[in-house]
């Protein structure tokens, strides 16, 4: 990754506690900075589209349109973004979406931040920067 670059990340869970622990870890990392957060899916869909991030952070039970609806349609307009699942349910409910969808990792939330750091490192390592 080109150092100096900050990578802009999304948010996305209806949990104000998950956005904020999510929020405060990703500050404390340097390389990204939170360009916005979704309560729920539909709201997700409206800001990615309009803020363009390098990362979507996603979960999976959120109202109005779940996580793998908003993957589905993030994936079908800004193809390049790459999509995190974060959700409470155990990794192998989701590593079907992961194929299915185009998502780069599914993770399970009471897996901590050890396995998200190494996630968004692989997906944001993904990412060409424009020369």
């Amino acid at each position: 990754m080109n150092a100096g670059k900050c990578k802009h990340v999304l948010i996305a869970d209806d949990s104000v506690t998950v956005r904020q622990v999510l929020k405060r870890y990703l500050s404390n990392r340097g390389d990204v900075v939170v360009c916005g957060e979704a309560v729920n899916g539909r709201e997700a869909v409206q800001r990615a589209m309009a803020l363009k991030p390098d990362l979507v952070l996603l979960d999976l039970a959120m109202p109005e349109l779940n996580g793998a609806e908003v993957a589905s349609v993030l994936k079908g307009a800004m193809p390049e973004t790459r999509i995190i699942l974060f959700t409470m349910y155990r990794e192998n409910v989701g590593k079907y979406l992961s194929s299915a969808l185009g998502i780069d990792a599914v993770l399970s939330k009471p897996d901590g931040v050890t396995k998200l750091a190494a996630a968004i490192d692989s997906a944001l390592g993904q990412i060409s920067d424009p020369t």
